[in-house]
């Protein structure tokens, strides 16, 4: 059901923002995700909340809403959702791979490629990527989650490392994937449904969103490590 342009749960009335349709990409073309532009509208102060009380677990809606899963940080899980459908990917191009590989004779050396030992290793080494992004992320958001039931002050070192692994879970998903395209075969080059190549342009494509800078991820966790102070908004 729509809703009308004085519902209190709307920011704006949709006569006040548009929609342009720029998501003309090469790869998670399915997310739609096109620029919403505001060009001149006032937003009311109840309606905006800025990064600042955010980031700081300060926010008006603690007050009605005791539920442990609002008490984690924007960051860690607006990040770590950004980083898992790329695991995901990872790890469903890893099936298809594996599937494909069984049934695969390269020409060239007169084998099956299950019996090459080089896509044998491929194999492990992006099994290993995979399954160690998952496991971290995991953990993390398992002990974040543990903390803000108890109602304890989620520890700043937490919450970096938490920065930390999901960034490297985006890294790790790209490389497994980079592992077994080069491996694939020129069949998994042509345009179409194939379930690898539509992985690897899907799983560069995320690698671009803002959440997986490796770079400010991992300085904030080497800051503070060396005790030095965090201030990023996105910690």
């Amino acid at each position: 059901m729509g809703r009308g342009p004085e519902d209190p749960d709307r920011l704006l009335p949709r006569a006040d923002y548009r929609v342009d349709d720029v998501w003309d990409t090469v790869g998670l073309r399915g997310t739609g995700s096109n620029d919403v532009v505001v060009d001149d509208a006032f937003v009311p102060e109840h309606r905006a909340l800025g990064f600042g009380p955010v980031t700081a677990l300060r926010v008006p809606g603690h007050e009605i809403n005791p539920e442990p899963l609002y008490r984690l940080p924007y960051a860690a899980v607006f990040t770590t959702t950004i980083a898992t459908p790329l695991v995901g990917i990872a790890e469903g191009a890893y099936e298809s791979y594996a599937a494909a590989t069984r049934e695969r004779f390269r020409v060239s050396y007169g084998q099956k490629v299950a019996e090459d030992p080089f896509a044998q290793v491929r194999i492990a080494r992006a099994a290993s990527d995979v399954d160690a992004a998952w496991l971290q992320l995991t953990r993390n958001m398992r002990e974040l989650y543990a903390h803000a039931e108890r109602g304890e002050e989620l520890p700043v070192e937490l919450r970096i490392r938490t920065r930390r692994d999901q960034v490297l879970a985006t890294e790790r998903a790209v490389a497994a994937v980079d592992l077994l395209m080069e491996n694939a075969g020129g069949n998994a080059m042509r345009t179409g449904p194939g379930p690898v190549q539509r992985a690897w342009r899907d799983a560069h494509t995320g690698r671009g969103h803002a959440a997986n800078d490796p770079e400010r991820a991992l300085v904030m966790y080497g800051q503070c490590a060396l005790g030095i102070p965090v201030h990023d908004t996105m910690a």
